[in-house]
């Protein structure tokens, strides 16, 4: 591979994923924002079916409009229409300047809020990530070596990358998204002045998930709204947990609404975590889904979401999902369970 490419998915788990099974997934990442996730670069597919054939999905070409789209069929479809073989992707330019910035907001919702007014404002960040204030200190105890001071009376942070070939042309963008960001109540705005403090403010944010695993006991959903929705979804997520005991930390790829949302066992009794959290997390899913969103933006459904579709689709929807599942892989043999239940002809 040319060391001038770039392939901009660019996923958390990074570090012990497989480019397979971010097809499967359709995984995203911090770059999605400015980019796509997956889907966007995969161009043809070679995929094993259930009956041993192997099928090409589509042609190696950036324009393919024959036939129903197969490639797309089977990215994100989790393993249960096909095993894929092969993977041809596009690649872009990669550009050679960014500027990053970490800005902390005495308030979770203004940082929200905040989101969609760099939109607004005309700026296409290539990362906008959320992450409020138990997730920064839960990483900062985790990771040894990152020194990112945080004021007590701050709430969340966004941490805002843009990227380009021409310098100039950043900063007048950072200087942009300071003057809108300057509109709600911040701190003082870290500007990564050299590689090192780029990586580790990126390993602060790609080190979250692991570190709110080693804290607690924990269940993690993974919604998408329209990103002008950001602050409904996030005070609603607190208002529920409120309402069944439970508390959440949440963080995520804000600027395409992407909110991740991990519900901590803390000291709830066994029962209230299996019975009173199930409530919460549908609820969560029903809000999500009245603003506009769905369920999942990056991680799939599997067998934890399923019990969930209903929220997000009619039953119409869900019986044509059922028959192409059928038509693939008539004897469900393929993660079977996965999505929802089917019946096959042969069970297994």
């Amino acid at each position: 591979m040319p060391k001038k490419s770039f392939y901009p998915p660019d996923p958390s788990s990074q570090g012990s994923c497989w480019i397979g099974g971010n097809v499967a997934e359709n995984a995203g990442g911090a770059r999605a924002v400015k980019y796509g996730v997956t889907k966007d670069y995969v161009l043809n597919l070679e995929v094993v079916l259930p009956n041993g054939e192997i099928i090409w999905t589509g042609a190696n070409t950036l324009k393919n409009s024959t036939g129903y789209n197969l490639t797309q069929l089977m990215v994100g479809s989790e393993g249960t229409l096909g095993i894929i073989t092969k993977i041809v992707m596009k690649l872009l330019p990669r550009n050679s300047h960014n500027v990053l910035m970490l800005v902390p907001f005495y308030k979770a919702n203004e940082a929200c809020e905040a989101v969609s007014a760099i939109f607004r404002a005309g700026i296409v960040p290539s990362a906008l990530e959320f992450m409020e204030r138990d997730a920064i200190d839960w990483t900062l105890q985790f990771v040894e070596g990152l020194n990112v001071q945080v004021p007590d009376a701050i709430q969340a942070h966004l941490l805002i990358e843009v990227d380009g070939n021409y310098p100039d042309i950043l900063f007048q963008e950072a200087e942009k998204i300071m003057t809108v960001v300057e509109q709600f109540q911040i701190d003082e705005v870290l500007f990564a002045d050299t590689e090192d403090q780029k990586n580790a403010l990126w390993k602060m944010r790609r080190s979250v998930a692991e570190a709110v695993k080693a804290n607690s006991i924990y269940k993690e959903e993974d919604t998408v709204v329209p990103r002008y929705e950001l602050p409904k979804l996030l005070t609603g997520i607190k208002q529920i947990g409120n309402k069944y005991g439970f508390k959440s930390v949440c963080y995520g790829h804000a600027g395409d609404g992407n909110l991740h949302v991990n519900i901590i066992k803390g000291d709830m009794t066994d029962e209230n975590w299996n019975t009173e959290v199930t409530k919460g997390i549908r609820e969560i899913f029903e809000l999500t889904v009245s603003l506009k969103g769905t369920l999942s933006g990056e991680h799939g459904i599997g067998f934890v979401q399923k019990n969930y579709m209903d929220i997000a689709f009619s039953k119409a929807q869900l019986q044509l999902m059922k028959g192409i599942k059928s038509v693939f892989d008539p004897n469900g043999i393929l993660n079977p369970g996965k999505f929802f239940q089917i019946v096959c002809k042969k069970v297994f």
